[in-house]
């Protein structure tokens, strides 16, 4: 076992603080990776609090790692020392069900294992990316190509494949008319990577206020939702809607805006349930969906993709102290547009 300094709730709502964690040895399957960055993702701030029900204490969040190789077991393939890696919000799962065979660990008939507030299949809780080093299965490790920078990478490994996986499925692309409700972590990727992917990007924001900020990111449209003349000129509108807030939505006001057969698909998850009329489902053969991350493969195919296309997150970088400010400034929609820890300073 190996001592690692960290930063962990200790119970539910509790501010976070600095202690110490042990990580397990490294097994013949395994890499050390000493962790350079580590993203604040929204889902932090609902499993720290309970939003999502209860929860495993201490908890040391992180699910958006960034880091280099220190460390391989004998029987490790993939990885040397030195190598520059990532890991998302899965750490393990069965591996051997069909959705594990077909690369959608995160859909692991048997459970697949969370980066933190889990229990891995030794019967141990997992610990996350607020750290200075983890310990994780090769099989579960990405590589971040030369071309992107770790900080701005690590975000990509929760908001980059949980807007691209959606975006690839439901066929962004040219020809294609894709909205993205929300500019926050998760929505300025899914811009993007819409962009880049070929679509005609259109930003659906509470307010104008980052209306610059998306259109150099590549939207080629941006609406205020609060005005209610939008969802009246945008009706009938889009191929495919990414919805990315974690806030509750009119979402017959938002299916008004799809063409028929489109799909309005939700990636963000708000912590209560939502009402929904179904007729406006049905008329226009519409497609109401979820989307959860993406396997291991798609994870390192949108690595190669955002590389490929100079794409990574817009980011404010802060120092481990400044972890429960983050939260808080986070909630109040006060980030442009991701929070990255520099774990050098915890």
């Amino acid at each position: 076992m190996t001592t690692v300094a960290a930063y962990a709730a200790p119970a539910a709502k509790a501010p976070l603080e600095r202690t110490t964690i042990e990580r397990r040895e490294v097994g013949e399957h395994d890499v050390l990776i000493d962790i350079k960055f580590a993203g604040i993702c929204h889902s932090d701030i609902h499993q720290a609090r309970e939003g999502w029900g209860e929860a495993i204490f201490p908890m040391v969040p992180g699910h958006e790692i960034a880091g280099v190789v220190e460390a391989v077991g004998p029987g490790v393939t993939k990885f040397e020392v030195g190598d520059r890696v990532g890991v998302g919000c899965l750490v393990d799962s069965c591996r051997e069900c069909e959705n594990c065979k077909a690369g959608m660990e995160q859909h692991c008939l048997k459970g697949s294992v969370g980066t933190y507030n889990a229990v891995g299949y030794d019967g141990e809780p997992t610990y996350g990316g607020y750290s200075q080093k983890v310990v994780v299965a090769e099989a579960f490790t990405v590589r971040i190509p030369d071309g992107l920078s770790l900080d701005v990478a690590a975000p990509l490994l929760c908001a980059g494949i949980t807007t691209y996986s959606p975006l690839k499925h439901w066929g962004a692309g040219p020809g294609k008319k894709v909205a993205v409700i929300g500019l926050g972590g998760l929505g300025h990727m899914g811009v993007k990577i819409a962009h880049a992917m070929g679509a005609e990007v259109t930003v659906l924001s509470q307010s104008l206020r980052k209306k610059d900020d998306g259109l150099k990111m590549g939207a080629d449209h941006y609406y205020a939702t609060s005005d209610e003349q939008t969802f009246q000129e945008l009706a009938g509108t889009f191929d495919v809607i990414l919805s990315t807030v974690s806030a509750p939505l009119d979402f017959g006001s938002y299916l008004g805006l799809l063409k028929t057969g489109g799909a309005l698909v939700n990636v963000g998850a708000p912590e209560e349930p939502v009402a929904l009329n179904l007729f406006s489902l049905i008329g226009g053969n519409k497609t109401l969906a979820g989307s959860m991350i993406g396997g291991i493969a798609e994870t390192q195919e949108m690595l190669d993709f955002c590389a490929a296309h100079g794409i990574g997150a817009e980011i404010e970088l802060i120092a481990a102290s400044e972890i429960n400010e983050a939260y808080e400034r986070v909630l109040a929609s006060d980030v442009r547009y991701r929070f990255v820890i520099d774990t050098a300073t915890i």
